[in-house]
């Protein structure tokens, strides 16, 4: 039987304390676990901020190793599954992510902590403000440990969180084997990533008269540029550019091997539109990539379009150009907003008139053109 140095019992006030910092914990680490790929980027940018070198390469490992002890510990809460252990643990990891998210907040360390994966954001010192009330609920827990108090043998106890902390890790390496169970990036399957209202961007230019100081403000291209006379008595000040009702969804920016902008032309293609997303060849997949060439051949044969978009460069592209049967145009890209879109090296997107109609891991590419295109 679990023991406790006295017989008081919990107080209702405790209680709320506990299942509700335990539930955090549980919600939190489940939306990690929703993306733990994700989460590897987070915590990549945080070795990089703090210099920490040796640790590269094991971001991954530190996601699963984060995300699965904060389930653990939520678990442990809400359940009062030793409770010592739990209470201990709970106060630690709060110590720790405070501090971080302290100096993240009074630096700019990182832009953006995770802390419930892309499910909700929150400014660096909104996170630091929710982990001091979090923190405080961690140190009366701790101190009033004792008072909660609990019947389960402990070898039950051990059995409820092997089989609940199993479960977690099974459900978060079936999102790191495939596409996250739930997509809450710009990038999700039915979301509409046509840019909008270009053509109202409106720029406005601000003049000074050089003798009496009056200054005006003009619509571009109506205000007498080629006067010279005007322009002899008038000086520029600045300008101004109005977007609203512009709508731009993504940062995507696609350029050719000669560094031209087909963004557009390829996102808005307005029929289907198969998109191999690699943000690195050399560390991608490379079954992915052959399967991606048969797809391709396909594809070929029935005119839909098929490219590639990597940050690899053109020579590393050609390097693999006869490994992977890139016999398809390839397109350079920011390996940052090749992430966002596909949680994949390599990935698949099925893209018609700008909207995202399907997305594929390499585990699952289909392997004919018509699963692609009809799947549901």
């Amino acid at each position: 039987m679990a023991k406790t140095t006295n017989n008081s019992k919990e107080h209702i006030v405790i209680k709320i304390f506990r299942i509700f910092l335990g539930l955090v914990f549980i919600f939190s680490s489940t939306m990690k676990g929703i993306d733990p790929i994700g989460t590897a980027y987070r915590i990549e940018d945080y070795l990089s901020a703090y210099n920490l070198v040796w640790l590269h390469g094991a971001e991954l490992f530190l996601s699963f190793f984060l995300i699965v002890i904060e389930f653990f510990l939520g678990v442990a809460l809400l359940f009062k599954l030793y409770i010592r252990l739990a209470t201990l643990g709970a106060l630690l990891i709060m110590v720790i992510f405070t501090g971080l998210t302290y100096f993240d907040a009074s630096y700019s360390l990182v832009p953006d902590c995770g802390c419930f994966g892309d499910a909700i954001k929150l400014t660096a010192w909104e996170t630091f403000y929710k982990n001091v009330f979090l923190i405080i609920l961690a140190i009366i827990l701790f101190f009033k440990k004792n008072s909660i108090r609990n019947k389960i043998p402990e070898w039950l106890q051990t059995i409820l969180l092997m089989v609940f902390t199993g479960l977690y890790l099974y459900f978060t390496l079936y999102n790191y084997n495939h596409l996250p169970m739930v997509d809450f990036r710009d990038w999700k399957v039915g979301r509409d990533m046509k840019s909008e209202g270009l053509d109202q961007v409106k720029n406005y230019v601000v003049y000074k008269n050089k003798l009496s100081g009056e200054t005006k403000e003009y619509l571009t291209p109506n205000y007498p540029w080629n006067d010279s006379v005007w322009m002899s008595e008038w000086e520029f000040v600045e300008q101004r550019i109005d977007e609203s009702g512009v709508r731009i969804p993504h940062n995507l920016y696609i350029q050719d091997y000669d560094g031209n902008n087909v963004t557009s032309e390829i996102i808005e293609n307005p029929e289907y539109q198969l998109i191999l997303v690699s943000y690195d060849i050399e560390t991608a997949d490379s079954e992915g990539f052959i399967k991606a060439s048969v797809l391709s051949e396909q594809a070929n044969k029935h005119l839909v379009s098929f490219v590639l978009l990597s940050s690899s460069g053109m020579e590393m592209i050609e390097k693999y150009h006869e490994v992977y049967q890139i016999n398809y145009p390839s397109y350079l890209a920011d390996d940052t907003e090749l992430k966002t879109m596909i949680r994949s090296n390599p990935g698949l997107i099925l893209l018609s008139n700008g909207v995202v109609i399907n997305k594929w891991h390499y585990n699952d590419f289909p392997k004919t053109l018509d699963e692609v295109l009809h799947a549901k």
